[in-house]
């Protein structure tokens, strides 16, 4: 991604920044990102020469083609649904709408699901009509079932497998807790219709991934940097790829990921089906939209602007970094006095999560930490004991700020604030899931100055209290802005 520089990059590895806890400024060692897929040739592909394939699949159900265009209105305007595109076929209001095979709905009977969230109501009859489209909304929105029943609708009108073919449907996911969190969702969905699926990503052993592969599978869910891995050494292909997901893409391209992406994408046939989804639309997503699909229509739920759930009381403590220990440990007492208390702390890098984690069990606080470095087995034996309760606080980096998802988490606390206002409104997002509500407290000082006008936009677009040292920040910087806002929550 253009500007994206090697110490963005090194953020969660330790790297970049005054770590407050003794080690020294620096960026990651040279040479440690090379060039991945550099040994991959793009593929110039003869379309006259490729086997035919089907893609549309949809016949619209007769209780969409009888509901009145008032309706409809009604309820794009009722759920924030925006579409964007020509020929956008009418939402589904009910699962029966979707006339997906039986297998499939008895997997969603099981689940109690009421009704499709929006994304799936709009995204449902484009995907399975073959088409190229966007799709944002918020994590935590339904997205996965969105483009997996599709997927498994698209591979079930395939020839099967042979011998030495790759995937039919590729998911790439910027995160292994993403891309595992997809797996899941695709075996329970899969199996029914005996789809094999596989979850590719790095920092686990390649042995076992690459007998998956070798032995077929329909479904692949990757990580980019592993799946280049596989591609250059000829573990798997992708000349039978029809349905191209691209998952929280936004994420994706700040992670740096952008040139692995297009390397993968030249692997695939032009004439596939792509499915784009993110949280957020900034001009390197709109980008990449414009080169990989054709044709496309984008579908928006909730406000265009960057806004976060107004079900998330936000607080912002605008404070020293000096400070932050002990502002943190009073909240956590607050906090733990709570019934309902499971809580995400949030830090820059690496070094801080082990030392921040180290010094509060050292002083009996139920904590553990996650990030980048940690081995696989450990990383998912944590989220284990915090998603069941026996460590109800998670001291985490970035890497768990999408694709976490646990549904009772009550606290998010920003101890360091993060790099862009999309990675506040990210990070926030892992409370008040499913409708619930929650709490996000926020330490700001004056090394964040540059980010505190767009963080008021946030607060004020979701009806919160605006902290008058924020206000105070962005008047010395000489910003102006217009901050009248409702509501009377509190702030620090």
């Amino acid at each position: 991604m253009p500007g994206f520089s090697d110490r963005d990059r090194g953020r969660d590895r330790g790297y970049g920044g005054a770590p407050r806890f003794g080690g020294s400024r620096g960026g990651p060692p040279q040479g440690k990102f090379g060039n991945p897929g550099e040994r991959l040739r793009k593929k110039h592909w003869n379309l006259d020469e490729l086997p035919k394939f089907e893609k549309n699949f949809y016949q619209e159900h007769p209780d969409v083609t009888r509901r009145p265009a008032q309706e409809v209105e009604q309820y794009r305007r009722t759920k924030e649904v925006t579409v964007k595109g020509r020929d956008c076929p009418n939402p589904m209001l009910k699962f029966h709408e979707a006339s997906f095979p039986t297998y499939v709905m008895d997997v969603i009977t099981k689940q109690n699901f009421t009704d499709p969230t929006p994304i799936q109501s709009q995204g449902w009859p484009l995907a399975l009509s073959g088409k190229d489209m966007v799709g944002i909304a918020q994590t935590g929105s339904g997205k996965t079932l969105a483009y997996l029943l599709p997927a498994i609708v698209h591979i079930n009108h395939q020839p099967f497998l042979e011998h030495g073919d790759g995937p039919i449907c590729l998911v790439l996911a910027p995160t292994r807790e993403l891309a595992q969190q997809v797996q899941q969702v695709a075996a329970e969905y899969g199996r029914a219709s005996r789809l094999k699926s596989t979850c590719i990503y790095g920092g686990a052993p390649k042995g076992p991934q690459i007998r998956d592969l070798e032995r077929g599978v329909e479904i692949c869910i990757a990580t980019p940097g592993r799946l280049i891995d596989f591609l250059e050494v000829g573990k798997t292909n992708l000349r039978r790829c029809t349905y191209l997901v691209l998952d929280e893409a936004d994420r994706m391209l700040d992670m740096g990921f952008e040139p692995q992406i297009r390397k993968i994408v030249d692997q695939i046939r032009p004439d596939r089906q792509t499915l784009m989804w993110s949280a957020t639309w900034p001009k390197e997503v709109r980008q990449l939209a414009e080169d990989f699909l054709k044709d496309y229509v984008q579908i928006n739920v909730g406000a265009l602007q960057l806004s976060a759930n107004h079900n998330i009381l936000q607080i912002v403590d605008v404070c020293n970094d000096g400070e932050k220990d002990d502002k943190l440990l009073r909240l956590l007492e607050e906090i733990m006095s709570e019934k309902e208390n499971k809580t995400i702390i949030f830090v820059e890098t690496k070094r801080r999560c082990d030392d921040l984690t180290r010094r509060m069990r050292r002083d009996g606080w139920p904590a553990m930490g996650i990030h980048g470095d940690k081995s696989q087995q450990e990383r998912d034996w944590v989220l284990n004991e915090f998603k069941y309760g026996k460590a109800p606080i998670l001291i985490a980096t970035d890497v768990a700020s999408r694709g976490l998802d646990v549904e009772d988490v009550k606290f998010v606390i920003n101890y360091d604030y993060p790099n862009s206002s999309e990675d506040y409104i990210h990070r926030i997002g892992r409370t008040a899931r499913s409708q619930k509500t929650g709490t996000a407290y926020t330490f700001f000082t004056p090394g964040n100055m540059k980010q505190a006008s767009d963080l008021i936009s946030v607060l004020r677009e979701a009806n919160q209290a605006i902290n008058p040292k924020l206000i105070q920040m962005v008047e010395d910087r000489g910003g102006k802005f217009n901050w009248s806002f409702k509501g009377g929550k509190r702030w620090l």
